[in-house]
């Protein structure tokens, strides 16, 4: 077992029964001239997340640690994308409008894809969402379940929408969840702020929050150990 300084008190973990997943870490999102600049937002808030993150796979791939990615997208025909969530802002930004880098949020277009700096290694799963929380309709539950995970260190973007999300649904199936706060983000300071704190409160409600240099310390030391 390997333990670290968390918010609100130690978190503990197996790395047996541990998984990293990366939320969403899509070109549309955190790449400058994407979808995301587009609405306005300042892509830098989400960038600080890309060294850090890529620093905590190198740790955890080395470890032989189970990681997952996500990407939220849907069919070309839309037929998975439902009018309450289809239905949102100007119609010309819509998802399934032409973007800057193709259709917006659409499974195989070029912004749909994750960044280059955080791409899956050989063998990582890539599980296409079409909704925010990371198990709706998705096989996620299925291969947590078939590997043996207990616990979910949560990384990615943006913290108070796919990432909480994903951590209110697993928390709701049992897992234990790890929050690195330097390897989530969000467009907006004050939702950044919030979303974290939201996660720790109430002793540890939703999970628990941590740097990520703590988390792969502790990492290190159990392998060290071994």
């Amino acid at each position: 077992m390997a333990s670290l300084d968390a918010l609100p008190f130690t978190y503990t973990f197996d790395p047996a029964s541990t998984a990293l997943l990366v939320i969403d870490m899509q070109r549309d999102f955190l790449e400058p001239g994407g979808f995301g600049e587009t609405l306005g937002n300042d892509v830098g808030q989400l960038r600080r997340t890309i060294e850090p993150t890529a620093a905590l796979l190198a740790a955890c791939r080395a470890a032989g640690l189970t990681i997952i990615h996500t990407r939220e997208g849907h069919l070309p025909d839309l037929s998975d994308c439902p009018p309450a969530k289809l239905n949102r802002g100007d119609p010309s930004l819509r998802i399934g409008a032409p973007g800057p880098m193709g259709r917006i949020l659409i499974r195989g277009e070029a912004g749909h894809d994750i960044i280059g700096e955080l791409a899956p290694a050989p063998g990582e799963p890539v599980i296409d969402k079409p909704g925010k929380g990371a198990f709706y309709a998705t096989e996620l539950g299925e291969m947590l379940t078939a590997k043996g995970i207990t616990s979910l260190v949560v990384t990615g973007v943006t913290t108070e929408v796919c990432v909480h999300t994903t951590v209110r649904e697993a928390n709701d199936r049992g897992y234990e969840c790890l929050v690195l706060a330097d390897c989530v983000g969000s467009y907006f300071p004050e939702f950044q702020a919030a979303g974290l704190s939201m996660i720790a409160a109430q002793g540890g409600i939703f999970g628990w929050v941590a740097e990520s240099p703590a988390f792969i310390a502790a990492l290190q030391s159990t392998l060290s150990r071994t």
